[in-house]
């Protein structure tokens, strides 16, 4: 599916899947793993989707969770790398149009012409953040950015919830 045939109406009943993997998800991992694979069967300008989180032990760090995609060899960034480490730094989505024009760009993929990273916020901080790779330049909209922003909003909403729990 082109990307042009992305509609808000296909974000809605993806979050409204999303929702429900929080609903019955029985760990956080689980529902990484539900995301990133609905994300992947959705939204195939998404070529690499994936979590990352701030480790519990070096809050400097962030740590590769679930993805589908090629393997990275970025399974552990510092905060103060890449444009993931500036979206958890900064506390704000970074959206590039092309990657190779960024200097903060940490290369995963010759394929990877844009990006978008999305912080995760539990209890008023970021703990780990949604970063998807597209092989497209320029391939994430408003829409995008709009409907990542809220699955990050599910996800920490489940962190709080489950906060105190095992998860």
């Amino acid at each position: 599916m082109p990307i042009q045939e992305l509609t808000k109406e296909m974000i809605d009943l993806l979050l409204a899947h999303i929702r429900e993997l929080a609903a019955i998800a029985s760990s956080l991992e689980a529902l990484e793993r539900g995301i990133v694979e609905a994300i992947a069967a959705q939204l195939p300008h998404y070529n690499w989707t994936g979590f990352y989180w701030l480790d519990p032990i070096d809050a400097e760090t962030l740590v590769l969770g679930a993805f589908v995609g090629e393997p990275t060899p970025h399974v552990r960034i510092p905060v103060t790398l890449g444009i993931c480490g500036a979206a958890a730094a900064s506390g704000e989505t970074v959206l590039v149009d092309d990657v190779n024009a960024d200097p903060r760009y940490l290369s995963c993929s010759i394929k990877t012409k844009s990006e978008i990273v999305v912080p995760i916020r539990a209890h008023g901080k970021v703990v780990g953040e949604i970063d998807i790779d597209s092989h497209m330049p320029a391939a994430f909209t408003q829409i995008d950015r709009e409907f990542l922003e809220e699955a990050a909003c599910i996800v920490g909403a489940f962190i709080e919830e489950h906060s105190g729990k095992p998860i």
